[in-house]
């Protein structure tokens, strides 16, 4: 991109955020303090906002259950064998129920099918009427696709989770699939799901009814004519949106709609929108020196996430904004900012506009890490290997020629190198992905993962070649 075309996206990226600017009146201003400070947030500062259909009274922050730690480390996703450490979720959860978070949003799709009988432990040792509890219709394979077993699915939710009822009951990652009208035909429409769903709801076992919504935007809009017509109602929906999503969704991938638009779309029909992805897959948690020194000239405190977080939590249709939380650190860091939430000013909006042009310039992978695509049947570690590229080209960590001549490059080459066989084993590298195609259906960013594969095998060859 040359300046003229920087500066023409960075004029409309600043105009496109009106709607989010105008609506920030349901949060209180706090002084910045210190991010690095140890003190914990007061549990009556957390912002909450208000269900216009319930009448809920939902905290800001939402405790995301799809990357739970595991008794080996970290999550699933490095360690996919290790049990989920049932005793370090209930410790996440107590801290979080202690100080404020009351939304709690799980999947038969999240750890290997193993979150939702993971948060029903650790959320049962609460009153029913103290949190709010989401889920969703999982559905994604065709197998799954039966009236029978769609309703299965269902039944086999409210046990794990050891409720009688759903707060929020979402129809998952809707607008995605190769054809994405026949896959949503399939799922919801054809077995007459979607109006069991509703029959649900009227049963007080489902309290609100949405859905999350990736990929083809004519089924988004199918479904907003569905709700103006008065043939559904949606309660709630789940969109993609942060800084970089608001303008540059589509940019990134042209399978994806700008947060802008949908979030647009739900505000004006006064419908609440539900936040995923609000540190696009953890990428926006790092940042190369040039955006982080300029975010630290606007505020020397605060961390590329508490950004993150503030702008996702900002636009007033916004119910609440889900963080898939494995530390407790990041929990308690994310309750800080939200205790109370600091509205974006417009100056640090055009800030973040600028950022997120510089951001979408780097050429990164679109993956989220959401685990959609495995396990690969071929044994690739997907999500870390986009990781690693990614974290390399934000961190500026990728070998290039420069004014030290050969032998910079040549330490920056091996450093690089030798961290890829660290953060994924031989085995599971790019290399060894032949196009199958078997994990493109199952990737709600819609991402052309076997190209993306080769673009990172190319890039290890020619590194491998040039020593």
């Amino acid at each position: 991109m040359n300046r003229r075309d920087f500066l023409k996206h960075s004029a409309a990226a600043v105009a496109g955020t009106s709607v989010l600017l105008t609506a920030c009146k349901h949060s209180a201003n706090k002084p910045a303090d210190d991010a690095g400070s140890l003190t914990d947030s007061d549990p009556k500062d957390m912002t909450y906002r208000i269900n216009p259909n319930t009448g809920d009274r939902v905290s800001l922050l939402g405790y995301g259950m799809m990357r739970l730690p595991v008794e080996q480390g970290g999550t699933e996703r490095e360690n996919p064998d290790s049990p989920i450490d049932q005793q370090m979720v209930n410790d996440l959860v107590d801290y979080a129920m202690a100080h404020g978070v009351n939304f709690y949003d799980t999947s038969p799709a999240y750890c290997q099918g193993r979150s939702e009988e993971s948060t029903g432990i650790a959320l049962s040792r609460y009153p029913r009427n103290t949190y709010f509890l989401s889920t969703k219709l999982s559905n994604f394979d065709s197998s799954t696709w039966s009236r029978e077993e769609s309703q299965a699915m269902f039944e086999r939710s409210l046990r794990y989770l050891r409720t009688d009822y759903v707060d929020y009951l979402l129809m998952h990652s809707v607008g995605g699939g190769r054809d994405a009208l026949k896959t949503f035909n399939g799922r919801y429409m054809d077995n007459g799901i979607l109006d069991w769903l509703v029959e649900q709801k009227q049963k007080g076992r489902i309290r609100n009814l949405g859905f999350s919504y990736h990929g083809d935007v004519r089924i988004f809009d199918m479904l907003m004519r569905w709700h103006d017509e008065g043939k559904y109602h949606w309660d709630f929906v789940l969109i993609e949106l942060n800084f970089v999503d608001w303008n540059y969704a589509n940019e990134i991938n042209p399978r994806n709609t700008d947060a802008s638009y949908l979030y647009g779309e739900l505000h004006k029909r006064g419908i609440p929108a539900n936040v995923m992805e609000p540190l696009l897959g953890g990428r926006l948690a790092k940042q190369p020196t040039p955006i982080l020194h300029e975010m630290r000239q606007m505020d020397i405190h605060a961390t590329p996430a508490e950004w993150a977080f503030r702008y996702a939590g900002t636009p007033e249709g916004v119910l609440t904004v889900l963080s898939g939380m494995t530390y407790m650190e990041h929990l308690r860091e994310n309750c800080r900012t939200y205790s109370p939430l600091r509205p974006i000013t417009p100056e640090e909006d055009a800030m973040l506009m600028r950022m997120a042009a510089e951001i979408v310039e780097m050429k990164a992978v679109p993956c989220t890490a959401c685990n959609y695509c495995m396990p690969c049947p071929y044994g690739l570690n997907i999500p870390i290997i986009f990781s690693y590229y990614n974290n390399c080209l934000s961190e500026e960590l990728m070998p290039v020629v420069s004014d030290n001549g050969d032998r910079a490059f040549r330490q920056a080459r091996k450093r690089w190198l030798l961290g890829y066989d660290r953060a994924v084993p031989r085995t599971r590298q790019a290399d060894h992905c032949i196009g199958c195609g078997h994990c493109i259906p199952h990737c709600p960013q819609r991402i052309d993962i076997p190209a993306e594969m080769q673009r990172v095998d190319r890039l290890v060859e020619q590194l491998k070649q040039s020593m």
